[in-house]
């Protein structure tokens, strides 16, 4: 569960600085193509992590085995993914904008 937890929030992290770096250049008036697309990148952001935890998680976390040796799928493995990776991804979000964001002024 751990790796499941850690996968979602490396992604989160990743896209994360890749969004600061973006809401920074935008800040300091960097024209860059497409102009502020910021919505639209916190959206890619949302879904990519969303995805990626329900995936990884999905393929990490079998159901138990029980008496038997054979381990199982199970698309309850991906909702815990997914519903895993909802506040971590706000949580990542929300210390990027709020606490780091500032720094930069």
């Amino acid at each position: 569960m751990v790796r499941a937890v850690l996968s979602s929030l490396v992604v989160a992290i990743v896209l994360a600085l890749v969004y600061l770096a973006y809401d920074v250049a935008i800040g300091r008036g960097v024209a860059l193509p497409g102009g502020d697309l910021r919505l639209l990148a916190l959206t890619v952001y949302s879904i990519v992590v969303l995805v990626v935890g329900t995936i990884v998680t999905y393929l990490v976390v079998p159901q138990p085995a029980g008496s038997g040796s054979v381990r199982r799928r199970s698309p309850w493995s991906a909702a815990l993914g997914f519903f895993a990776a909802v506040p971590i991804a706000w949580l990542v979000m929300i210390v990027t904008s709020q606490v780091i964001r500032p720094l930069f002024g």
